[in-house]
């Protein structure tokens, strides 16, 4: 059902009166604007877990190159995207790596990380008016499928994707992928997925208010729709609140209900954050809420537990309280209290610090109910501004996770340190 409709949705985009200035038109050729970026990023991570658990640490170098070319001039413009990825395992061998968390090198047969992974992917894009299809190798960014790069290497996808912005304000999307690539592994199949159909769009209605509906199907697995809506309210001079509000329903398929241990099918979890901004300070206040009767509370991503595979992107969980835990166990009720200070105002542009204090509580499971956690997130990032190393960024995040002994068929505690440093170059 899901994939007929997308068939017609990209009828109706493809053949869309143009609202806007033609795209298109002012394509100045495939050399012309093509450009070529490499991210040089060397990453750890280091989980310190509790209740016997082996701690696990991985360390890597890795090299992400990205290439886009322009458009060719005409009615409809070619293009081609490509990326090339490499990664250098520093540390994190056999008893060190394995946690589906962290996951930067896959384990072999053995038990050991890789010591290098490499791969290359390219697309196919073809743009009429403000329209562009992509058929090949991507890493989509959409609420419903939104690849992985939180870690070492990104994820990517194999497939097709529309992205429409023929009307102001206005994106439509709609994609069919077959296949998914690990993060932490070569080949373009490695993390599971045999098919996922995405379908939806976002509308900027006006300047302060804007909203969006997405819904995808995940062969085999599950069915998921998402819906967003985002209030700013200007207040004084440097002032604002901003209500932000997300929510998925999930559906899964009975037979991956009953081999992923489930127990049930549904699930449906949302989260609304108020965030008052004034001047550099930033203050959170957040409420999330898991409902249903699955096990799995909101299930994502591709292998974070174990064998139970989903294929839809290690960032598809767009919900106000997921730092280390994602708070979203069955029938979990968690809040947050944040805080932000960006430094510039304080004569250190670049330099800025977030603080979060969540706690989760009626945590059910399979064996028990009434579970809890909590957790504690610190971050500080700073990004070089000017010379010969600007844009570098510097990032150390901690969380300290306390888990139940009710909750721990869900999650477990530890203790985390994460240290990312990227720099971005443009080669032209």
């Amino acid at each position: 059902m899901l994939k007929q409709r997308i068939c017609l949705v990209a009828l109706g985009i493809l053949s869309a009166t143009q609202a806007m200035a033609d795209g298109q038109a002012d394509a100045k050729g495939f050399v012309e604007d093509s450009s070529l970026k490499v991210l040089l990023r060397n990453a750890y991570i280091n989980r310190d877990y509790k209740d016997g658990n082996d701690d696990k640490a991985e360390w890597g170098q890795a090299a992400i190159g990205t290439f886009s070319s322009g458009f060719t001039q005409g009615t409809v413009g070619v293009g081609v995207d490509a990326f090339g990825l490499y990664a250098l395992r520093l540390d994190g061998g056999k008893g060190r790596s394995g946690a589906g968390g962290i996951d930067f090198f896959k384990q072999g047969d053995s038990g050991s990380a890789a010591d290098d992974l490499s791969k290359f992917g390219a697309a196919v894009k073809f743009r009429l008016s403000n329209t562009v299809l992509t058929y090949g190798d991507q890493m989509p960014a959409l609420p419903v499928l939104n690849y992985d790069n939180s870690r070492l290497l990104p994820e990517s996808y194999t497939g097709t994707l529309i992205t429409s912005k023929e009307i102001k304000g206005l994106e439509l999307n709609a994609g069919h992928f077959t296949a998914e690539s690990r993060k932490s592994a070569e080949g373009r199949d490695s993390g599971g997925l045999k098919s996922i159909d995405v379908l939806g769009g976002s509308y900027q209605f006006t300047e302060q208010f804007k909203a969006a509906l997405y819904a995808s199907d995940v062969e085999d697995v599950l069915k998921k729709q998402y819906v967003n809506l985002n209030y700013v309210f200007p207040l004084a001079t440097d002032q604002s609140l901003t209500l932000d509000f997300n929510g998925y329903r999930t559906k899964l398929d009975k037979s991956y209900a009953k081999d992923s241990g489930a127990g049930g099918q549904d699930n449906k979890i949302w989260s609304l954050a108020a965030t008052f901004a004034t001047g550099p300070h930033s203050f959170t206040l957040a409420h999330q809420r898991s409902t249903g009767d699955s096990h799995l509370g909101y299930a994502y991503g591709g292998y974070q537990r174990g064998q139970n595979r989903v294929g839809d992107g290690g960032n598809t969980i767009y919900l106000a309280n997921s730092y280390w835990s994602d708070f979203n166990a069955e029938d979990e009720r968690s809040w947050q209290l944040g805080y932000g200070l960006d430094f510039g105002a304080f004569g250190v542009p670049g330099l800025s610090y977030n603080v979060a204090y969540i706690r989760g509580d009626n945590i059910t499971t399979s064996t028990s109910s009434g579970g809890s956690e909590r957790e504690i997130f610190n971050q500080l990032k700073y990004v070089v501004q000017s010379g010969p190393a600007k844009d570098l960024s510097v990032k150390v995040r901690s969380s300290v996770l306390r888990v139940s002994q009710k909750s721990s068929e869900y999650n477990v505690g530890g203790n985390e340190l994460r240290v990312f440093v990227d720099y971005p170059i443009n080669v032209f």
